[in-house]
């Protein structure tokens, strides 16, 4: 079986070589840190995070970098607005954006490069532009000349005419063209700089990618990706920078993942439902909310609700049912009975119908389905009279393999607060001591709360009601 990636450059599905046999090298997009994270930053920080578990659960080495843009006007905003500097701003939402993937279950990139920590090779890159004649500097800002770049627009599948049509030089501009753009931009009074060839300044928001994907990856890459909104005019704008300086492909493989919207509306800060993911894993199990962006195939919209998170919830709540069944049952036999081996290949069906769904683009959707039929499969099977440890030890490792791709935990949420953790410990110490009348209490208090208990041969478990 071979992998297939839907190129936003072709425009169709590819099958996946990259240009080193078993290594991928990966691109993604990072946030610009000015702020907490929205839901829209973390559906491609989820959904590129399992595709490099996917990359490396069929054998490949995987090289990831996502960058941070630590630089730009939105943190001078900030700045102003908050009366720090860049730097202070952009250490402390680095900081938070780590808690926040980390708590949404993704690993962090193997390099995540800052771009006030990549100035020269910035420099560099803008500079060899100048001398192959693709960037000219006016007034101390330095453009990219984009009708000298051949194929500018093949991203995005735009003309150069359609472009102009649209384009507009803003208030300050000094460039030569409507369709150009800033490598470098001279700085105005009272904010941060960096010395350069063209006097002080910062560098535009696209030379940085091309820049620091350059460094740490090479002159090709094997997938570069982020979210649909950043195809025109950032990624366009990388290629041309990228091929112009050393005349191959800057990346084999094009991904893009949709949108987001708030209860049917696109979401926005004018709406009022700007949603970030700091104050949204306060409320809700980050898990779910996880599962909840890889239940929809990564470049179809996505519609983010409190109901749908429900939902979400207590479907991944199923499945780690049938786990914890699997892993409470006590009076399996030691040996394979003789329906068991039929048990073993409907597994098997199962794993192999789910590399089906994810070497196709990577289709978590149709992935996370069979995993809802391994859970019902498994369901059935502690229903019959005679069980196997053989066969419920292989359904076990199918969900730990499958959980781990999804980066998914098969432990029940962890993250109550102390409030509710101390009243559980409150309500089995009562049970023990048999003043039932408070444990029953307690439960009450907790059900109010929207805790549910429930008491197994096993012990006490709880879910959310």
């Amino acid at each position: 079986m071979s992998i297939q990636i839907y190129n936003t450059m072709t425009r169709k599905k590819e099958v996946f070589t990259p240009l080193e046999e078993g290594k991928v090298k990966i691109y993604v997009c990072g946030p610009t840190v000015y702020n907490y994270i929205h839901i829209g930053n973390a559906r491609p920080a989820i959904v590129f995070d399992t595709v490099r578990r996917y990359l490396e659960f069929r054998g490949y080495d995987v090289t990831y970098v996502s960058n941070f843009t630590d630089v730009d006007d939105k943190l001078i905003k900030a700045a102003n607005t908050l009366g720090e500097d860049v730097p202070t701003i952009a250490d402390r939402f680095i900081e938070a954006y780590f808690e926040d993937v980390t708590a949404l279950g993704c690993k962090k990139a193997d390099v995540h490069p800052r771009v006030t920590e990549n100035m020269d090779i910035i420099i560099e890159f803008i500079q060899a532009l100048i001398e192959k004649g693709y960037a000219y500097e006016s007034e101390g800002d330095v453009y990219y000349h984009t009708r000298k770049f051949n194929g500018y627009g093949k991203l995005s599948h735009q003309s150069i005419d359609d472009l102009k049509s649209g384009a507009r030089i803003a208030t300050g501009e000094k460039k030569q063209d409507d369709l150009d753009f800033a490598l470098w931009k001279s700085a105005k009074e009272g904010e941060i700089y960096w010395d350069s060839p063209w006097g002080k300044g910062r560098p535009g928001w696209h030379i940085e990618c091309s820049a620091m994907a350059r460094k740490y990856l090479g002159e090709t890459i094997d997938i570069h990706a982020g979210g649909q909104d950043l195809a025109f005019p950032h990624h366009e704008n990388e290629i041309a920078q990228s091929e112009a300086l050393t005349g191959k492909p800057f990346a084999r493989y094009w991904m893009h993942n949709g949108y987001i919207n708030i209860d049917n509306e696109k979401m926005s800060k004018s709406l009022g439902n700007f949603v970030t993911v700091h104050e949204i894993i306060k409320e809700h199990d980050p898990q779910v909310l996880r599962f909840f962006m890889l239940s929809v195939h990564y470049r179809n919209p996505i519609n983010y609700s409190e109901e749908l998170l429900e939902n979400t919830r207590n479907g991944l709540e199923r499945i780690r049912t049938s786990y914890e069944n699997l892993n409470h049952r006590k009076e399996a036999s030691a040996n394979l009975t003789e329906n068991d081996q039929e048990w073993l290949n409907k597994i098997n069906q199962l794993h192999a119908e789910f590399l089906t769904a994810m070497d196709d683009d990577f289709n978590t959707a149709n992935g996370i389905s069979l995993l809802f039929e391994i859970s019902k499969l498994a369901n059935y099977y502690l229903m019959e009279k005679n069980t196997s440890v053989t066969v419920i030890e292989v359904f076990m490792k199918e969900f730990a393999s499958l959980f781990e791709v999804f980066g998914l935990s098969l432990e029940k949420e962890e993250w109550l607060d102390e409030e509710i953790e101390a009243l559980i410990e409150k309500r089995i110490q009562a049970r023990k001591d048999r003043e039932f009348q408070l444990a029953d209490d307690i439960r009450d208090q907790l059900k109010n709360m929207n805790i549910i208990l429930e008491d197994t041969p096993q012990g006490t478990r709880w879910k959310r009601g």
